[in-house]
This record gives C-alpha cells, structure tokens and sequence, in this order.
C-alpha cells in the first residue's frame, strides 16, 4: 500500500494521520476476508460432520439402508454439540418423508401428524427430546446435573452455556428456499439474477396429497373444519416458511415457551441444492423488517451450509411413509403420511397428544414457581397462555404481510380444542 506524496498537496501532518489509518483500512479488509475464508471453512467441517452423523445414524437404524424403511426421498436429523469438538457431538433425532395429511383423517384429539415432512418430523423430534430433557431436570438431584438445561435467573429453565443444536436436510427444505433453485448451483452462479421478482420470498402451501407448494391467497385464507371434511383441500405451510418461524419464534413451540426460553438452530445443513442467497431470504431475510419483538426472541440468523459431496437426487415415486426416531428411542417409527398414523391405526409418539400429557406432568410439578399462572384446560387455550410467544407470532405474521408477502394461513381452530385427563 502506498502513496505518492509528490501528487497531492498536502501537508505532511495530515499525511501521518492518512496513511497509518489508510493501512489499517487495508490491513481489515485483508484480515476480514481471511476470517470469512476460515469461518467458510469451519463451517464446512460442521455441516459435513453433522451429515456424515445423521446418515450413518439413519444406516444404523435401517440395517445398512438394506430395510424396506430405508427407502424416502428426503432425510433430515437434528445434531447437538456441547463445545467446539465435534467428537462430543450427539444425533438427536433422525426422520424421512415428504407428505401431508389428507384432509378427511384430521384429528380433534390431536392424535394425527399433520404435517409429515422430515424436516418437520425431525423438529417434534426435538421436541420430544426437550421433554425428556425437562422431565431428566425434575427427577432427582443427580439426574439433574445430567439435563441440558439450567434454571434461568428469569424464571423457567434456559439451555447450558455450550449447547447448540444443528438441523440438517438432504435437499433444500420446500417453499421459497427449493422454488428458485432446482439445480446444483454451478461455481460461476453469481447469486440471484431476480432477487427483486414478485415470487421472491412469497409464503407457500403444501398441497395435501401433493407434493408440490402453491403461492398464498392475496386474501387471509381461514380454513373451516367442515369445509375441509366436504372436500376443501387441506393446506399446511411450505417447509421453508416453517424454519422462517422458527428464526423467530424458536424451536420450542408454544407449549415449552411457557417453561424455557426460546431456542434457535445454530447451523442449517442441506445436502444437496444449496443456494446461500435463495436459502437466507427463505428462512430468515424476507422477514428482516421485523419489529417490536418481546424479550428474548429475535430474528436469528443461523449459519448456513452445504456439505462437500453434494447428495445425489433419489429418483422413484416417493414413498407414502415417514419415519422417525429420537435419541433414546429402540426403533424406527413409521407413520402413514396419508392418516398422519402407524399403520395399525395408533397415534405417534410424537402428536400432540402425547405432548400436551407430558406438558401437564411438568406443569403439575413446577405450576407454582412459573412466571405466568395457568390453568391448563383446552389445548388451544393453554397455548393461547404463552403470552410472549403468541406476541412474537402476531409480529411475524405482519412482518410477512408488511413485506408483501401474503398472510400465514393456520390449520381449523377445532383441531387444537381437545383436552386431556392425566
């Protein structure tokens, strides 16, 4: 870096001051580079690492891929790490599938799968292992020591400093982030040459017993019970939108939001048609406006990645089942996409039924030391009483809208209105 005093006019006290400050200019630049460079790096030793334990955990689970289980089109999985090595690093959960309930087989008591796509899956998988991870804290002394979590100086429970967890998917999750980027991005794509196109960024439904996504209604769609049962085709939100959610409102849902604070992805890891620019507005970009968020929830920007050896596309009809398995579990669940059920017509270990129980145990046993009083009755109503989240949720929906994006469109309100006897 140099300058050549003899073409300016100017006296050398100001040049002492230009020309060490011009070198530290430099000097950032280069030094900023080389830290994006090595973050690059070690991201991409993250998100292969995290692939590589999901597909082998995934192999274990179907004997060698050899299990007629094994077959799917997409496989997702939750990792967490505890510290930087990623030998300490744990498989959460492991979940395949790419379809959606048809309509006719909703459930009141909450006792289907709505939404059977592995991303979505492998995400109530994670919600499973929070509970048990809750359940471990409330135990005894010892156990207690075991559970990630700690008591948070707010009240509840929040995550240990380290814990971190990292979602990977097979191919770009569906919606806004697959849309605009069918194909493996070539090394001389040079990012979006649309980013301002009306479709950018748009909120998208899957189709039941499709497996496609559609735009939204310009209009609020609000989707009745019955006119669902006479035949109206069900809609359930693209993945893509989903994980946008979850960037604001955590992982934890609404339920674990009234016992823990809120909890986002550190890394998402696709395996195959990785766009960076397509994937960051889908899932957390096109909300950037978002505003007047309450304490603890923000607009989380996960580190993104692909993995080195990009997955090849799995051609065939894709199967009509979802698998899944969470740390702890002996086995592979199979749920029917279709009935949102096993195949012996039982409900998963991971519907909402199963999770509002294992909610009410906790809420009996911490009831008089949480924040907000509730008194849980309806599914819907107790939800309703996680204050802050369903606030955080009001704002994302008008972050969308504001953007010109279009309105959220939520499942019948009767489908949450079931409650239980513990």
């Amino acid at each position: 870096f140099q300058v050549k005093i003899q073409e300016f006019d100017l006296d050398s006290s100001l040049l002492a001051v230009m020309v060490p400050a011009a070198l530290k200019t430099a000097g950032e630049i280069s030094c900023s580079v080389e830290l994006s460079r090595r973050s690059t790096r070690a991201g991409l030793v993250l998100a292969d690492a995290v692939a590589r334990l999901v597909v082998d955990k995934f192999s274990d689970l179907t004997e060698n891929f050899t299990s007629p289980h094994a077959r799917r089109k997409v496989l997702a999985g939750i990792v967490m790490t505890t510290g930087t090595d990623v030998k300490d690093a744990l498989v959460i959960s492991v979940s395949t599938g790419t379809k959606c309930i048809n309509g006719e087989y909703m459930s009141d008591r909450g006792l289907a799968l709505n939404d059977c796509h592995a991303e979505i899956i492998s995400r109530r998988c994670l919600l499973k292992f929070l509970y048990t991870q809750l359940e471990l804290y409330l135990s005894n002394k010892e156990d207690q020591q075991k559970s990630i979590f700690i008591k948070s100086e707010r009240g509840g429970f929040k995550l240990k400093e380290n814990v971190q967890f990292h979602l990977y998917i097979s191919t770009s999750p569906c919606g806004d982030a697959r849309i605009f980027s069918p194909h493996e991005a070539a090394q001389e794509d040079q990012g979006d040459r649309h980013p301002n196109r009306k479709a950018r960024g748009q909120l998208r439904t899957k189709i039941e017993s499709g497996e496609g996504t559609i735009p939204v209604r310009s209009t609020t769609t609000i989707q009745t019970w019955d006119g669902v049962l006479q035949g109206e085709r069900l809609l359930t939100m693209s993945c893509s939108d989903k994980i946008a959610r979850w960037n604001v409102l955590g992982i934890q849902g609404a339920l674990l939001s009234l016992f823990v604070e809120p909890i986002y992805f550190s890394s998402i890891i696709l395996g195959s048609l990785y766009h960076g620019d397509h994937l960051s507005r889908a899932v957390y970009q096109r909300i950037a406006e978002i505003e007047d968020l309450p304490p603890l929830y923000t607009l989380n920007r996960p580190l993104l990645s692909g993995i080195s050896n990009a997955e090849a596309r799995q051609p065939g009809k894709a199967p009509n089942f979802s698998v899944n398995w969470t740390v702890g579990d002996t086995g592979l669940e199979v749920i029917n996409a279709t009935t949102g059920k096993d195949e012996m017509g039982r409900a998963s270990r991971l519907c909402k039924h199963a999770f509002y129980s294992r909610w009410m145990r906790i809420h009996a046993k911490l009831s008089s030391s949480l924040r907000s009083k509730i008194k849980p009755n309806l599914y819907h109503e107790t939800k309703q009483g996680a204050t802050e989240y369903q606030t955080a949720k009001e704002c994302l929906f008008k972050a969308f809208l504001k953007a010109g994006l279009g309105a959220w469109v939520e499942k019948p309100i009767e489908q949450d209105q079931f409650s239980l006897t513990v």
